[in-house]
């Protein structure tokens, strides 16, 4: 099995690259063969996770910052009630969407347009683990900005903080659904601008169909709303501020977000492929 370095994983090209060894026979040595799935997940989410930890310390406060000014104004709207809940669970989710979504979108845009895509294509790393790696550190780090932002909303509104544990399950399953979108969105984007307005626009929409209550939306708008994978972990985080949750309904929710990110990361891993051979 081949070692597969942080450094190598990284997204940056090597500062000098070592000439290739040769064989007795005097031809070329045979390559390394490709690093397991297993291992080179874990390389690239530990390289991906300590490179956001230095570069998106500050967005992730703009995220939770930004989230919980949403609440702070929408309390001089909404009282409490399902209104208040929609508010708190959309508020919350959005911090996911904007580090999952907007910013990996900006991030494989970014790496395809600057020759990124190509460092790894040099790599025995398989594609799979390039982006469940990426999308797996991104959605690890809306983690702490998302729980803050659930407690200050449950505080802010008095809700119940007794089921607040379904966080657990909430962050991973609609951070997979949401960072396999916007990797096959910055993947996919022709050009790195596009795939920043891309990122932006569905941070919006995670914005004006999750924190608005659902009751005050027009049919059609809501019909969009269905579509929307975060939508789901919305709804199972706030049914969790019921003193009796339909926990039957909020695993059916969260088995909506997790069907949605296997097929958004299997989406990401083709566009993964597809722009790494041209």
């Amino acid at each position: 099995m081949t070692a597969v370095s942080a450094e190598a994983v990284s997204g940056k090209a090597p500062a000098a690259s070592a000439p290739r060894p040769w064989s007795e026979d005097g031809g070329p040595a045979p390559l390394a063969p490709r690093a397991r799935l297993l291992p080179a997940l874990a390389a690239v989410y530990r390289a991906q996770l300590s490179r956001a930890r230095v570069a998106r310390i500050p967005l992730l406060f703009v995220a939770t910052f930004q989230s919980v000014g949403i609440m702070i104004l929408m309390r001089g709207v909404v009282d409490g009630g399902a209104e208040a809940r929609a508010v708190v669970a959309g508020s919350s989710v959005l911090v996911v969407a904007f580090v999952a979504l907007n910013l990996l979108a900006q991030y494989f845009g970014q790496l395809r347009a600057s020759g990124g895509l190509d460092h790894y294509a040099t790599l025995p790393v398989p594609p799979a683990a390039v982006v469940l790696g990426a999308a797996g550190a991104y959605a690890s780090f809306t983690a702490p900005g998302t729980a803050v932002t659930a407690v200050v909303g449950s505080v802010l509104f008095g809700l119940p903080m007794t089921h607040l544990w379904v966080l657990v399950a909430v962050i991973p399953l609609a951070g997979a659904a949401l960072a396999g979108l916007g990797a096959a969105l910055g993947l996919l984007a022709p050009r790195q601008e596009l795939a920043t307005l891309c990122g932006q626009l569905g941070m919006s929409a995670a914005l004006l169909l999750g924190v608005l209550p659902a009751q005050h939306m027009p049919a059609p708008v809501a019909y969009a709303r269905d579509l929307l994978p975060s939508t789901y972990g919305v709804e199972a985080l706030a049914r969790s501020f019921d003193a009796h949750p339909d926990w039957l309904r909020t695993a059916a929710d969260l088995g909506v977000c997790a069907a949605v990110g296997v097929v958004s990361l299997a989406a990401a891993t083709w566009a993964y492929r597809r722009a790494a051979v041209r």
